[in-house]
Parts: C-alpha cells; structure tokens; sequence
C-alpha cells in the first residue's frame, strides 16, 4: 500500500492557521517595515499546516516515526511533527460491501455457471490491515473470487439453485478463517444470482413440464381407478336391492326434466320396469282436470 504524502492531507484547521499567521506576518512586516514578521509567520502557518491532522469518526490512521510503526490516531484532532512523522492511508472501519462473480465455473455435476455474490466485511484491526497486507481491499475481492470458484466446484447444480444460504454461509467460514490475520472479519456472503445456460434452461423447463403431466395422469388414473371401485359397490347394493335401483332410475329421471322446457324420452320398456305407467298417466289426468 502506497503511504500518501503529507502534502494533500492538510486539514481545515491547519490550513485556517496557517491563513492568520500568514496574514498577521505581512501585516506587521508592513507596519514596522521589516521582513522578519512576514517570515516568521509563514514559518508558524506552515508548521500548524502540516501538525494538525483530523480523522473522521470512522477512521484510524497508523502513524510511522522515521519509517516505524509508533501509534494509531483517531478519530479527532491530533498533532505529529512534521518531515518526522509520516501517515499510512486512513482505513474506514465501516462495514463495506464488494461485489465478485464468478464467470462459466463448472459445477460438481460438470455445468457451467455464472454466479454472482455480495461479501459483507469490516476493518476490526487497523493496526493488522495497515501492517499485515499490501492492499486489502483487493486481497478480499479475489480470495472471494477464488473462494467462490472452489465452492461451486464442489456442489451439484440442484444445491447451487436450493441451497443458496448454505453456500453463502461456506464462503463466509472459508474468507473469515483467510481474513482474520489481516485484522479484517467477513460477516456475510450473499448468492445473489445464478445463472444457467439457456439451452440448459429450455431442457430444464420441458423436464418439469413432462414431470407435471405424468403426475397428472397418474392423479387422474386414481381418481379412475377410485370411482370404478364406488360403481361396482354401488353395483353390488343394486343388484341385491331392486327398489333401490327403481328409485335411483326415478330420480334420475327427475333431475333430467325438472328443467323447464326440457324432454326426456325413455322406453316403454324402462317405464315398465320401474313401475311409471301408472304414475305417469295419472299425473297426465290431473294435469287436464
């Protein structure tokens, strides 16, 4: 990681400071008409210029003396001496959030797919995160990407689509346990997407179609097969119970013309056999009276 200047990095502060020792200089070198005034000031701004740092709530910054770790600073205002004192780059302890994929990755079951995942990762340690790794944000960005090539090969295609909390969890164990060296900790990683080919999609879809139309069939021929069994004992109760019979044959014949307007030619025969002639024909005399 490359150590920022000092120059770049002067702070509100300091550069207000640096603004009124400057301008009282030239004012009293104007009025007693003597350089001294004006060059000690610019002297003065420029150490308060370059001594007064500010870090912001959420960050630390390492300082090195001579090239050597001495301390950590933040967040506030604090003072370091200037050409002595150098600072690494500030380190943002908030909770970041980098996005990898990983692009036509075979899976366990030799499939070829696009995965994408959001790793959720904070700074715990600024000391280690300065000191331990060059760039740390790159360093989680492809042990992620490499992490989640491993993982994918070693799961089938049905896991990789089911079991997405699973496989994030997995990520989040195998980066954590790399990571934590560098003072850094993964929190969670998040599947975000998996994406398959789309002849393999087509097949997919004409497999579940043809799965939901067998299950169907299978549903119907059961429904069949319940049915039947009712007729024949439905058939049984019949054939030992003839009046039963006589009264289903009535209600039947019933149900068929109690719509108005409707007809229903039966056989004389039928008649016969459930015993309507009678019925019938006073039914017929009472209607003309």
């Amino acid at each position: 990681m490359n150590y920022a200047p000092l120059m770049g990095q002067q702070s509100g502060p300091g550069r207000a400071l640096f603004a009124v020792f400057l301008v009282a200089g030239v004012v009293t070198a104007a009025a007693i008409h003597n350089p001294i005034p004006a060059i000690a000031g610019v002297l003065i701004g420029l150490y308060f210029l370059f001594s007064i740092k500010i870090v912001r709530q959420w960050e630390k910054v390492a300082v090195l003396r001579f090239g050597k770790f001495r301390h950590l600073q933040g967040p506030g205002v604090f003072w370091l001496i200037p050409v002595v004192d150098t600072l690494s780059p500030y380190v943002d302890q908030r909770i970041r959030v980098s996005n990898v994929s990983a692009e036509s990755t075979l899976t366990r079951d030799t499939v070829p797919v696009n995965v994408d995942a959001i790793i959720f990762w904070m700074v715990w340690n600024a000391e280690k995160s300065i000191l331990e790794v060059s760039n740390y944000t790159d360093a989680i960005t492809l042990s992620a990407q490499t992490a989640l090539r491993e993982s994918i090969g070693r799961h089938n295609l049905a896991q990789m689509l089911s079991e997405r909390e699973t496989l994030g969890k997995e990520l989040q164990r195998i980066l954590d346990e790399k990571t934590n060296p560098w003072g850094i900790t993964v929190q969670s990683v998040e599947i975000r997407d998996v994406q398959i080919p789309q002849a393999l999609q087509d097949a997919m879809s004409r497999e579940a179609q043809a799965d939901r139309e067998r299950h169907a069939r299978i549903i119907l021929g059961e429904a069949e097969t319940q049915i039947s069994a009712n007729f024949a004992q439905a058939a049984e109760v019949y054939r030992d119970n003839p009046v039963a019979l006589h009264l289903r044959a009535m209600n039947m014949l019933y149900e068929a013309i109690k719509e108005k307007g409707a007809m229903v030619i039966v056989p004389s025969s039928a008649v016969e056999t459930m015993g309507l002639g009678g019925m019938l024909a006073t039914s017929t005399l009472a209607k003309n009276q």
